[in-house]
């Protein structure tokens, strides 16, 4: 567990933090070099850029927003200079998202986390990621590719095509989801096909619960998951230490209440916020829609980065009450409202056959003018009615959720 990628990954973190913050101007720059990033920052001065606190008060940009904005204006919503023909490869995700592969040797910065699992120069990594019009397939295969290892192309899907590779090339790698890692040995214990030289995985893409990582690891293979998307390649990733998953270098992760930039207090959840300091496609403040929490301390591994808790997920909670959209950002606004207020949830259920909400409020002195004033404010913001019940500060759950409907 103390052999690193280099140096970047043990250094102090506030020699990181430093960095990170002397970079960021350059790359506020870039982005703004774009109409979309220029009219959405209007007036910033990319110079005052230089703490946690300052990118703070910029403005998130939304993935749920991406599909509309690369309609209006494609391919790319007027969020990136560089025109298409300047990238190496050009991909599509649902929605549509049209997402471009920079040109570099590790453009999805996935190698470090190979690295971390135990991937090597040399190694030889059966990939089975999809590597039709979407990105995930390339990611990996990029990644492996700058750190040294040789590839099979295979994606998922022709078991026994995967089968007679595995046996003539011997692969001590997998990249894939963890359901087909699954599908694949159990395929190749019926079918009496020798797929043992896997001793290593990196799992993506799909939920890795504690039963199915016990059974690979029954089946001889160390499988450790990698947290990315799309637009930003691989974000976070396990480590042997086996405590969350490190941030990534080269990235500014932040976590914030949902439906607002504002970040949580330490240790509470909160939507992942991500900007890149890719000088040739910058994302300044991309709020991707997954909740997580970030742990305390550094990680035994000796990676210094900030570590986070996973997947915890979605914090996109918007749901329909008696036919009227409401919104984490209306409950954000509840709160900054009533300052005195420690965490909000709003609880949408039935009765009988009629929409009904209640909003949960953590207060230190309950009372009923309190009530009835949160009761007018939910009025206002959403324009529902509800009812309000007050309750002790610490008592509702630090998950993130602000909205859950139980209908």
């Amino acid at each position: 567990m103390t052999e690193h990628y280099d140096a970047l990954e043990t250094r102090d973190p506030e020699s990181r933090e430093a960095d990170l913050f002397a970079r960021l101007p350059g790359a506020l720059r870039k982005a703004m070099e774009a109409p979309g990033y220029a009219e959405r920052l209007k007036g910033v001065d990319p110079a005052s850029l230089t703490s946690r606190a300052a990118l703070a008060r910029l403005p998130v940009l939304r993935k749920s927003e991406l599909p509309a904005l690369h309609k209006a204006a494609p391919p790319f919503g007027g969020f990136v200079a560089a025109a298409p023909g300047s990238f190496s490869r050009l991909f599509t995700s649902p929605g549509p998202i049209f997402e471009p592969e920079g040109r570099e040797a590790d453009p999805w910065r996935g190698a470090r986390a190979l690295h971390a699992i135990g991937f090597r120069p040399g190694d030889v990594v059966l990939n089975t990621f999809s590597y039709h019009l979407t990105p995930g397939g390339f990611i990996f295969d990029a990644s492996a590719r700058a750190l040294g290892c040789a590839v099979i192309p295979a994606g998922p899907g022709n078991i026994d095509a995967q089968f007679e590779l595995i046996e003539a090339y011997r692969p001590v790698g997998y990249s894939g989801t963890p359901d087909f890692l699954k599908i694949l040995l159990d395929a190749a214990a019926g079918a009496g096909r020798d797929v043992s030289s896997i001793k290593r995985a990196m799992v993506s893409g799909a939920a890795f619960p504690k039963t199915l990582q016990q059974e690979i690891k029954s089946r001889g293979i160390d499988a450790y998951q990698a947290f990315g998307t799309a637009d930003l390649g691989l974000i976070a990733f396990e480590t042997p230490a086996r405590e969350g998953m490190t941030v990534n270098e080269d990235l500014i992760l932040e976590i914030v209440k949902p439906g607002t930039g504002d970040p949580v207090a330490e240790g509470d959840v909160g939507e992942i916020v991500v900007t890149s300091l890719d000088s040739h496609h910058p994302w300044i403040r991309l709020a991707i829609g997954d909740l997580t929490a970030a742990l305390p301390g550094k990680s035994p591994c000796g990676r210094t980065n900030m570590r986070i808790n996973g997947w915890m997920g979605r914090a996109d909670q918007t749901t329909k009450v008696k036919g009227m959209f409401v919104r984490p950002e209306q409950v954000a606004e509840i709160g900054r409202r009533h300052p005195e207020l420690g965490r909000l949830r709003l609880v949408v259920g039935r009765s009988g056959e009629i929409d009904v909400m209640t909003l949960l409020a953590e207060c230190a002195l309950p009372g009923t003018v309190l009530r009835d004033q949160l009761a007018a404010t939910l009025r206002a913001v959403t324009k529902l009615s509800g009812c309000v019940e007050l309750v002790a500060h610490g008592s509702l759950p630090n998950d993130g959720k602000v909205i859950v409907d139980q209908r």
